[in-house]
């Protein structure tokens, strides 16, 4: 399997996952398995029986492809000081069609949501806003026609502070009145 890149929450979302399947999936799943031999002499004719055992196969599956997509994952950490899109930001969009306002976290494959926002590195949407800077004006092909949005903002995910660009001019400090340059 290829190694996947992935942000150290969707690391620790999937992680969380695998625990729960491992823990609660496998009890709830041998409770039923107990439950429907506990109600027949003959197992295989039993269908809670079969269906419990069906649904076994299908949950150490799960929890198998999990434990190796989690082997081949990379942490991805964000460079938040360097102005561009990256792995794991947060990423403020204007559509330049229809005026909307859109804000995505730019995730691994293995983590991505689109419906909580989360967009893969690898879709084109992804791919085409990965290592653009805020102001620049991304044109994107998609299923439904060409999309045009503004970066208008990045910022460092789940709860990180704003990137933002500095401001090299000279200002006056107003507030306290003593007219020195900050």
């Amino acid at each position: 399997m290829k190694e996947t890149l992935i942000t150290p929450a969707g690391l620790a979302r999937l992680s969380e996952e695998l625990e729960q399947l491992k823990a609660s999936g496998r009890r709830e799943i041998a409770e039923r398995l107990r439950n429907a031999i506990s109600t027949d002499a003959d197992a295989s004719a039993n269908s809670d029986y079969l269906a419990a055992r069906e649904e076994q196969a299908l949950l150490e599956f799960k929890i198998a492809r999990l434990e190796q997509q989690l082997d081949a994952a990379r942490v991805a950490e964000p460079d938040a000081g360097n102005g561009v899109v990256d792995l794991g930001e947060r990423v403020r969009l204007r559509d330049l069609d229809t005026g909307a306002r859109h804000e995505y976290e730019l995730v691994g494959a293995l983590e991505a949501d689109p419906g909580a926002g989360r967009i893969s590195v690898e879709a084109p949407f992804g791919r085409a806003i990965l290592g653009r800077r805020r102001g620049e004006i991304v044109v994107v092909e998609a299923p439904i026609g060409q999309l045009r949005v503004r970066i208008t903002g990045i910022e460092a995910a789940a709860g990180g502070r704003p990137v933002r660009r500095r401001s090299y001019k000279k200002r006056r400090d107003v507030r306290r009145g003593t007219g020195a340059s900050v």
